[in-house]
């Protein structure tokens, strides 16, 4: 059977201490199509050492800066060559290594595959599912109360994929999936867990922010009067979270 190619891109900028597990995760997948590219942003850390260790196995390697994360990855998606893409971006990591081999085999032919995502600390310890949960049948409007699907579990056909909009900062991957998935015609549900996210970042740190360009991409999605009913929703479903998981843990 014939198995689609697959680009996988790493963007990382000094991040010494994660980018070597997340670019073994890839390598030592059993899955045998698989493109990598790493798009760094001129790190100074030593992580281009690390990186140098694998060069030979790798598709594509950029290192120089770049206007920010998503200008790093529109590089890499200029560059990738395959039939499908997915972002495993420094301190992120397959759940498994048979994991893409095992995406592919839940059905041919698919625009998207989709599955759930892990989220684990510094110290590399589980904390459990992300608090969307993947739904049964992702379309593009599951993203209307909050992201249920991380792009780093989200196999998309490359030729739905745009460039992300460099507007937003922190959020554009939600508008990346939005667009693609408004295309898509097959989507398949893999049952499984396809990653691991290592929480935080910028748009933890900047929190404020991303709740604002959230709001944006959601008004450009679904309206104005949808999102802002939306989010009394989002709203009551975080709180919901924090009071019972809070119970839970008292």
């Amino acid at each position: 059977m014939n198995k689609p190619l697959l680009s996988v891109i790493t963007v990382v900028f000094n991040n010494v201490n994660d980018i070597e597990r997340t670019m073994l995760s890839v390598l030592n997948q059993t899955y045998p199509n698989i493109e990598y590219l790493v798009i760094d942003g001129k790190s100074t850390d030593g992580t281009l050492e690390i990186i140098e260790k694998y060069r030979s196995r790798l598709a594509v390697f950029i290192s120089e800066k770049d206007a920010g994360i998503y200008d790093a990855m529109n590089k890499g998606l200029a560059k990738a060559t395959g039939d499908y893409v997915v972002f495993m971006n420094s301190g992120d990591e397959f759940y498994e290594k048979d994991t893409v081999k095992e995406v592919f085999a839940s059905g041919p032919g698919a625009d998207i595959y989709y599955g759930e995502t892990e989220m684990i600390n510094e110290e590399l310890q589980s904390l459990g599912q992300r608090r969307h949960k993947a739904p049964e049948n992702f379309t593009w409007r599951d993203f209307k109360y909050g992201m249920s699907v991380s792009h780093q579990a989200i196999f998309i056909r490359r030729k739905l994929t745009g460039l992300y909009d460099l507007n937003y900062q922190l959020s554009s991957d939600i508008d990346w999936i939005l667009t693609a998935a408004k295309k898509a015609r097959k989507i398949v549900n893999v049952h499984q867990y396809v990653a691991k996210y290592l929480v935080g970042g910028m748009s933890k740190k900047k929190h404020r922010q991303s709740l604002q360009e959230r709001f944006a991409i959601m008004r450009k999605h679904y309206g104005l009067l949808s999102t802002v009913f939306n989010h009394f929703v989002i709203a009551f479903n975080l709180g919901w979270y924090w009071f019972r998981n809070r119970r839970t843990n008292d």
